[in-house]
């Protein structure tokens, strides 16, 4: 939000913070003169937060942080509020270095401030300015946030999260007991915001449901803090905070001023914008990011726990909507406003902490017959998680989705490598379907024993199963395999030779296989299919 130049008009120095009287208002109402600036500026705008204010000139802006001791924070004195704006400009650098430029002091007098003098009365941090209307809160209200964005948004978290240290398991960050304490003070707030209303007992029920999921998964958090993915994220990413710069999403605005709340698990911070997403209805972005982000990092290990965060991410956004509600100067409708929204974040989070109904469904075709573009398709309407044998493969042998495994002496295409991947992938399923996901492989599955491996994973797990077959012409999966090789933006790496020797060796569908196999014929651009299949699909997958 620091950034943003939806206002763009100046207050009134009667509005402005001299009427307080102290030495930063004066400060404030001064630099509201577009005189004092060494750029080019029109007019100043002015935007506050409780922490901060955040001047609007020109191409620029500058925050600065208000002499405030909230209990969670203190900028009371001027170090504090330059070491903290040192830190903001430390951790947004890391993602949004365009826009995040320096810490300014301030100089002069509060009357006559010189900015970039010395001795310092205050710092700002300087950033450049955006379109507020680029904002991914905004694109989604007129739902402008396309699927490449989220694409572009999970392989950008995915290699911040990779890159960044681990917290060590001593030093009280990301523990067990210190999330349980940050949850549980999100809380309380909501509940003391919400005093006398109707949503108190919601919140009380809310709260005892979480309580009920911490237990079961406090061990494994313990597990995830020993095993490195507690680390020093953003710590507020909502779509608020990303804005779509030169068209590529960009997070913004980092939590500076505690290291508890950014010092956490990653599927913490990624439980964030998928909360964000579904609360805005948009269920089919929120897994396309999930899975791409999961298919980045591999951390399908932390998938336990991503229940837990998504209530305590819509509890967050239940209390910032409940806090504003009880501000003074809101207008009813704004009040009402605020309200609503607060219920919907409650509804959601409970919502969250349901156990969907795990399923298994296995992809069956040759190369180029559309099964990852048929696994996309279902992983987003059936809000499923998705496992690739392609990328799967490759991270087995210590590659990159894109790489090329022509590197590797031995290569990963030999029986060997095969059957190792193929025990990944049933890994993998068994753990996510005993977490409680639909769950979709995307592999050949072209020997009947392969797919019958997985058919007794689901029978001993008691969950639907289904085989989706994926058909397309000869001509058709040739010119789709040239094509991708040709742009080198697949994971797979088959060729028409590849092509050739499975079409001989492939094992067609036996009699018993067929009561629970979909079949999907898929020759267009795109994923082509008609609402029969869906329908089917859909219908074996609730056991009818």
């Amino acid at each position: 939000m620091v950034m943003k130049d939806s206002i763009t008009q100046a207050k009134k120095p009667s509005d402005s913070p001299q009427a307080d009287g102290d030495v930063q208002g004066r400060l404030i109402t001064a630099l509201l003169d577009p005189r004092c600036y060494p750029h080019p500026v029109k007019r100043v705008g002015i935007m506050e937060t409780h922490i901060s204010w955040v001047l609007l000139a020109g191409r620029y802006a500058y925050k600065i942080k208000k002499p405030v001791d909230l209990g969670f924070l203190d900028f009371t004195d001027l170090s504090s509020r330059r070491h903290y704006c040192e830190e903001e400009l430390r951790l947004n650098r890391r993602l949004a270095p365009q826009l995040y430029l320096d810490v300014i002091p301030l100089g002069g007098t509060a009357e006559m401030p010189e900015i970039g003098a010395e001795p310092a009365i205050e710092y700002a941090v300087k950033m450049r300015r955006f379109p507020a209307s680029q904002q991914l809160d905004r694109l989604a209200e007129h739902d402008r946030i396309l699927p490449e964005h989220m694409d572009s948004l999970a392989a950008t978290i995915a290699h911040f999260h990779e890159a960044l240290p681990s917290a060590e398991p001593g030093a009280g960050l990301g523990s067990a007991a210190a999330t349980h304490a940050t949850v549980f003070q999100t809380l309380e707030q909501l509940q003391t915001a919400l005093a006398g209303t109707e949503n108190e007992v919601r919140v009380a029920g809310l709260r005892a449901a979480i309580e009920t999921e911490y237990g079961v998964r406090k061990e494994h958090l313990e597990r995830r803090l020993a095993g490195g993915f507690v680390r020093e994220c953003h710590g507020d990413l909502h779509l608020g905070n990303i804005a779509l710069i030169r068209g590529r999403p960009v997070p913004f605005d980092c939590i500076e001023f505690s290291p508890s709340l950014r010092w956490i698990d990653v599927m913490n911070e990624a439980a964030f914008t998928v909360m964000d997403l579904l609360h805005r209805q948009q269920s089919e972005l929120a897994y396309r990011f999930l899975n791409a982000y999961l298919e980045t990092t591999g951390d399908y290990g932390g998938l336990p726990l991503l229940r837990f965060y998504l209530a305590y991410r819509a509890a967050v956004r239940a209390m910032v909507s409940a806090v504003r509600a009880g501000q003074d100067n809101l207008s009813k409708r704004d009040k009402a406003a605020a309200l609503a929204s607060c219920s919907s974040f409650l509804d959601l989070a409970r919502a969250c902490l349901a156990r969907q109904r795990p399923a298994l469904v296995i992809t069956r075709g040759l190369p180029g017959s559309g099964k990852t573009t048929f696994a996309q398709a279902a992983l987003e309407r059936l809000q499923a998680i998705r496992i690739r044998s392609d990328v799967e493969r490759k991270r087995l042998f210590g590659l990159a989705a894109l790489a090329d495994s022509r590197s590797q002496a031995e290569g990963i295409y030999h029986a060997e490598a095969t059957v190792r991947t193929y025990a990944r992938l049933h890994d993998l399923a068994r753990e996510l379907l005993a977490a409680g996901f639909p769950v979709i492989v995307d592999a050949a599955f072209l020997k009947r024993e392969e797919r019958e491996h997985f058919r007794m994973l689901a029978d001993e797990l008691s969950v639907p199963f289904v085989i989706a077959s994926l058909k397309a012409s000869s001509e058709t999966m040739q010119s789709r395999i040239v094509k991708r090789q040709s742009e080198s933006s697949d994971a797979s790496e088959a060729d028409l030779g590849v092509l050739k020797l499975l079409q001989e060796k492939e094992e067609v569908l036996a009699p018993q296989e067929r009561a629970y196999t979909v079949e999907f014929v898929n020759e267009k651009e795109g994923f082509d299919s008609g609402d029969n299949a869906w329908k089917k699909l859909e219908r074996l997958l609730d056991g009818r």
